[in-house]
Formats: structure tokens, C-alpha cells, sequence
């Protein structure tokens, strides 16, 4: 069974956001109840079918790096009522993503190897190869639509733009540089490389504040560690864990999100195998074994498990 779509009535709720993953309910003034549906999403684009397990797999990976680097960022996690829930202090988020690459992959390769060498403000150097490591972790911002395709765009341009205050901006580059370090270290302790990833700031009562999921499949690209280098000396695709492989299907089956372009079919075979990759990272990243929660009524479960968490407060 799985959870694509939510219609909840909680006690005090004034609002619900429907994003392409996840339903932000807006609790009273300052608590947000934010649900990981099943549902994917791809080149902005949510796909017709949900994938078994990932909103559990999603929020728990989530708050479990959200508890592991409390000690670095200040972030919006309270309580996690439900495997599929996260409850937390309501932000007001700056439009942007901070996007941290350590290696030449995914986007940013396919715009490289047509001739991009200035991404987001950031010179590229000439004779990369694909999966090739930076020198050092480079800051790739893009705009956070709220429809349709998120830009690329400079750090110059945000605080030109008065998207983010320069001394906000500030804090928010040091703060993802020293998530993303200790996101690394945390993956290559398990064997992987966090390739890339990406994050969401918001001023939570002033103070610069980490928001929404952390280090997670649909949000970061994590390479194996073991044979990276064979690999690469060879020319050959990397092992990895990350949705790109959800990406590069789409692709070699003529889907990349552009006007007219239709979605292929996902079989349930191809909707397991996807889900078996998600809990694959999960057991990776996390170290622990996938412990499924009941799915036979997913909406009454979370809506029993929050209510009961507000009702303690």
C-alpha cells in the first residue's frame, strides 16, 4: 500500500501545503506537521505512481541526520510522532536551495560536457571527466519555484535580488559547507560517498535555521566507496545510491520533463524496484536493518500518532 496523497483535519491546523513529496500542515502559529507521502517526483515532474516505503524511508533517514548534526545547525525537528511524520517549529524559509556538489555528476556534468564552465558564479576548470572529484566541495544555489523547474543561480544574484540578506547568506553558506563535511564523514564510515546534496534555511525567531529532510535519496546522490576509483580510472559508471537512477530511466525512455513528453509506464515490477533501492540506502547510510510499519491504513495510522503527540504538548 502506499500514500500519495493526504486529506488530514488535525486540532488546531490553519493551513496544508501540497509539495511534489511531502504535505506541510500548518499547526496554530508556529508548528508544522510534515507528512513523506510515498509519491516521486523526477525533473519537477511528480510521477503517476507511489513507491512502497519511501515516505517512511525518506523521514526516517531525515530525522536521523537531523539528529546528528544538531550540534552543528540549529534545525526545525521537534518529534517524529509517525515513520511517515515529522513535527517541527515553523520557519520562514528563503527561496532558495543550497545545492553542495564534491564531484562532476548529474546536472551539472550534462552541463558541462556541453560546454558550461561558470555554474551559479563558480568557474569550472577545462579537462574534468564525469564523477571526477572538485578540488573542494563547490555551492551551486537554485531559485525554489514554487512551479515548475528551479533555476541555477549566483550567490551574487540572491543577494542582489534580496532573496537572502548578505550576512543571512553568510551563515547559510558556512552552515552547508559544514553539513555536507559531516555528511561525508557519516557516509564514508558506512562505505559511500555523498556526492552531492542539497538544503532548505529558513529564519526560525531570527536565527538562521535548517529545514525539511537531510541527506536523504531524493535529496542527495551517494556513490559506493568501494572500486570508486577502478571505476573511474576506466571511464565506467559509478555504483551508486541516489534517485539519478529513477532519472536515467526516465531518460532513456524519452521523459525529461519538457512540454509534450509523456511519462512512461511504471509497472509495479519497476515501482518494487525502486523502493528496494531506497531501503538498500537506507540499511547502508544508517547502519540499521528497514523495519516496515503497518501499511494497512497509512492516513488513519499518522493521523491517530500526531494527534495523540499534539494532544501531550
Amino acid at each position: 500500500m502506499t500514500l500519495t496523497s493526504t486529506d488530514f483535519h488535525f486540532p488546531g491546523q490553519r493551513s496544508v501545503y501540497h509539495g511534489k513529496v511531502r504535505d506541510v500542515y500548518a499547526i496554530g502559529n508556529d508548528l508544522l506537521v510534515m507528512v513523506a507521502t510515498d509519491r516521486i517526483s523526477a525533473f519537477d515532474v511528480v510521477l503517476p505512481k507511489g513507491i512502497p516505503g519511501k515516505g517512511q524511508v525518506l523521514n526516517q533517514i531525515a530525522a536521523k541526520f537531523l539528529d546528528a548534526t544538531a550540534d552543528l545547525v540549529p534545525n526545525w525537528k521537534l518529534a517524529t510522532p509517525d515513520p511517515m511524520v515529522t513535527v517541527g517549529r515553523r520557519c520562514k524559509g528563503f527561496p532558495i536551495e543550497m545545492i553542495i556538489r564534491g564531484y562532476l555528476t548529474g546536472s551539472a556534468w550534462r552541463e558541462y560536457k556541453n560546454g558550461c564552465r561558470l555554474l551559479c558564479g563558480v568557474p569550472l576548470p577545462d579537462g574534468m571527466r564525469e564523477n571526477e572529484r572538485f578540488p573542494e566541495p563547490i555551492i551551486t544555489p537554485t531559485t525554489k519555484a514554487a512551479e515548475g523547474h528551479d533555476e541555477n543561480i549566483s550567490r551574487d544574484e540572491i543577494i542582489a535580488q534580496r532573496l537572502v540578506d548578505e550576512r543571512d547568506y553568510a551563515v547559510v553558506e558556512q552552515y552547508t559547507r559544514a553539513l555536507f563535511a559531516r555528511g561525508t564523514e557519516i557516509a564514508a564510515s558506512k562505505g559511500l560517498i555523498l556526492v552531492d546534496t542539497k538544503y532548505e534555511f529558513g529564519l526560525c525567531d531570527g536565527q538562521v535555521t535548517l529545514m525539511d529532510e537531510i541527506h536523504t535519496p531524493d535529496s542527495s546522490r551517494y556513490f559506493y566507496a568501494e572500486g570508486y576509483a577502478e571505476r573511474f580510472a576506466a571511464g565506467e559508471p559509478q555504483r551508486q545510491l541516489s534517485k539519478e537512477f529513477v532519472r536515467q530511466w526516465l531518460i532513456d525512455h524519452g521523459f525529461m520533463g519538457q512540454p509534450g513528453q509523456q511519462v512512461p509506464e511504471m509497472t509495479d515490477a519497476y515501482c518494487q524496484s525502486v523502493a528496494d533501492r531506497y531501503i538498500e540506502l537506507y540499511e547502508h547510510i544508517t547502519g540499521e536493518a528497514f523495519q516496515p510499519a503497518p501499511d494497512a491504513d497509512l492516513a488513519s495510522r499518522i493521523e491517530r500518532a500526531v494527534g495523540a503527540w499534539l494532544a501531550s504538548r
